[in-house]
Parts: structure tokens; C-alpha cells; sequence
């Protein structure tokens, strides 16, 4: 991996940074989300098991290691910026001004692979992330992240935190201890068939023709308080085409990813499914029949892209739980934890010197 800058750390203590500011913005963004916080516990105190955002976030230094100044999980990726159109199809479930007919939002995006180590070599199965910022009239926001599957794998907070330690990767054979992978799975046959299904839908050749998926429920309400469980995906534009076989080049997922961008723009369409009140609203490892009824709500194009670095997407905590008017969650117990491990690792990173992405993008076009 290419070498990544660093500020001194005595810099980052000496003055109130741009670092401090945004920590003091995303906080606000992520107050609620600290508040949710005790999202494992039911009043009482904490035990040593309480899952809590702090111990949840320590699992993921645990397993990939600590690395000051990127996030604990998705830490290699790159920062993109574009506009989403809204064609008013949208208004139909929610008020959101987003969705209004020839409105144009301001986006910024952040490309991702799944995982706490940001020099991870890219491979083809690893989990894809693209999380979104909305940025709406009168300071409100939408903020998403979504991944490359078509369920998430786990059900709960605590299933999530044990199947990360359970397949943590044995020093010296780069594989899990299969006895502790074949245990837990033994316990979490909901694990089981997401994985199955998720082989149903093989990952693509790269991010741009990716789907992503926003896997948990969420509900929309319209102008006249009509109120419907959503998900949303993102369906790209451009050509899909199967994955290449064989081990990639360290950066091949991102290297293609720039040259696209370089060379012209990125174009998604942003589809909301609608569940009916039979369907799993706080379990995002059961699919949605492929019969419910899908609404086209626009285009999203992505027109440049940069290493992560400050004031970009580096420093967005894409909170899940961050919603315009129109747009709430659901019960779903994985988006109050969501919140409160990004509000943690958004709060320790910011507190660390700070460094820049290490998959570094040309500026200027690319001749390739």
C-alpha cells in the first residue's frame, strides 16, 4: 500500500482543528445515536457483557488491529461527490424533499471495502460499502450506508460482535479457527441462509456496477401522514458484468473505479421497495418477496472522486439513523447500534493524528 500522511500529533493538540470542529457537528449528528447508546442494555448497569457502542467498537480493533485516524470498519475507501435528481416518484411514500420532480441534491459518497484495516489488498468477495450524504434545504441531511448484499448476515447487535470475533483470522494461517466459525454458526442458523442467499447474487466486477443495498427497514410517511415500511437499493446504470477470476492487484477495485470516474460519470438508480405489514420490518436477514412493489425515485450520478482527506468524505459519519422530514427508522435493533459504533468511531478517530487515505487518487484524468 502506498505510504499514507501523517500530521504530527503535537499539531493536532497544539490548536482547535478543522478536526475538532467537525467532531463537534458530528457529534451533534450522532448525539442521539451515543443516547441510543445503551442500545444492548435494559436500564441497570453495565455488566462486562453489555454490548455497548465503546465495547462493540473495540472488537473491531481487536480483530483488524488499531489504525489511528481511519475508521474501525469499511477503513479503505475513497471519497466521491455528485447529485442526486429525484424524478417526484418518491413523494408518493414520503415527503422528503428529495424526491421532488427535477429537484437536484448535493451528494458526497465514500466507496468502501469491508473491515477495519485500511491496507487490506482488494479481493473480489470482500463486502463493497457506498455510503451517501444527502445534503437537503434548510440543514437537514440523509445519510446511508449501504453494502453489496442482498441481506445483512446477522439479525442482532450481539450476533454481529460474535460472528466478528468468531471468525477473526488465526495469525499464521489466514483463516478462522474453525471450530469457533463452525460453533457460532451452529447457534445462528438465521447467519447460515444469508449466507446462502448471498451466494444466489455473486459480486460483480467492481463498484461501478454494483447494486447496494440499504438492508434495513425504514418507514416513509407522505404529505397526507400515509405511512409504508421501506428499503432501498441502488441499481447501477452501467453495464454489469460477472467478477474476474483470479487474485486481484492490491488496488484493482479502486484503480478501475478512479479510471471510470476520470473518464466520465457514474449513474445509479435509487429504488425504494415497499413492504407490506407481513413483512420483516427488524430482521435484515430476511429478504422481501420479489413480488412487493418497487417505486424508480431518480437518478444518482457521481462525477469525481479523491483519496479520502480532509473535507471530503473522510470525516462524514454516515449515521444510518440521520433521516430528512418523511423518513424514520424502524424497530430494527442493528440501526440504534449502527449509530452508536459510528458516533465512537467517528469520535476516536478524530481524536487521532490525522492521516490520509492510503488508496491515493491522481489528480487530473488518467491516460489509462
Amino acid at each position: 500500500m502506498e505510504q499514507e500522511d501523517v500530521q504530527s500529533p503535537m499539531a493536532a493538540c497544539t490548536a482547535p482543528s478543522r478536526r475538532t470542529a467537525l467532531f463537534g457537528l458530528g457529534a451533534v449528528a450522532g448525539a442521539g445515536a451515543v443516547d441510543i447508546g445503551g442500545f444492548l442494555y435494559a436500564g441497570g448497569r453495565l455488566t462486562p457483557d453489555e454490548l455497548t457502542p465503546a465495547r462493540l467498537t473495540d472488537g473491531f480493533e481487536n480483530v483488524f488491529g488499531k489504525h489511528p485516524g481511519f475508521r474501525r470498519n469499511h477503513a479503505k475507501g475513497v471519497s466521491a461527490v455528485g447529485s442526486f435528481s429525484g424524478n417526484g416518484a418518491g413523494n408518493a411514500v414520503s415527503e422528503a424533499v428529495v424526491f421532488e420532480d427535477g429537484r437536484q441534491t448535493p451528494v458526497i459518497g465514500r466507496f468502501s471495502l469491508s473491515g477495519g484495516s485500511p491496507y487490506v489488498a482488494d479481493a473480489t468477495k470482500t463486502v463493497r460499502g457506498l455510503g451517501l450524504r444527502f445534503d437537503l434545504p434548510g440543514g437537514e441531511q440523509w445519510r446511508t450506508a449501504m453494502i453489496n448484499l442482498p441481506v445483512f448476515q446477522d439479525r442482532t447487535p450481539r450476533g454481529f460482535y460474535d460472528r466478528m470475533l468468531a471468525f477473526k483470522v488465526v495469525p499464521g494461517t489466514g483463516k478462522p479457527d474453525p471450530a469457533k466459525a463452525a460453533a457460532f454458526l451452529a447457534e445462528h442458523p438465521e447467519t447460515v441462509r444469508a449466507m446462502e442467499l448471498a451466494k444466489k447474487h455473486p459480486p460483480t466486477s467492481g463498484f461501478a456496477d454494483s447494486t447496494f443495498n440499504g438492508l434495513n427497514t425504514f418507514h416513509f410517511t407522505n404529505s397526507s401522514g400515509g405511512s409504508v415500511p421501506v428499503r432501498w437499493s441502488l441499481v447501477p446504470l452501467q453495464p454489469v458484468r460477472p467478477a474476474v477470476e483470479g487474485q486481484l492487484s492490491r488496488n484493482q477495485l479502486f484503480d478501475t473505479l478512479i479510471s471510470a470516474l476520470h473518464g466520465g460519470t457514474l449513474r445509479w438508480r435509487l429504488v425504494l421497495t415497499i413492504g407490506r405489514p407481513e413483512d420483516p420490518v427488524a430482521d435484515a436477514t430476511l429478504p422481501w418477496p420479489d413480488t412487493r412493489r418497487t417505486i424508480d425515485t431518480g437518478v444518482l450520478t457521481l462525477t469525481s472522486v479523491n483519496t479520502d482527506a480532509a473535507g471530503n468524505s473522510r470525516d462524514v459519519n454516515f449515521d444510518p439513523t440521520v433521516v430528512p422530514r418523511g423518513i424514520t427508522p424502524s424497530s430494527d435493533p442493528l440501526l440504534s447500534a449502527r449509530s452508536g459504533a459510528y458516533a465512537q468511531s467517528f469520535a476516536r478517530r478524530t481524536g487521532e493524528p490525522e492521516r490520509t487515505g492510503t488508496v491515493k487518487v491522481p489528480t487530473g484524468k488518467r491516460d489509462d
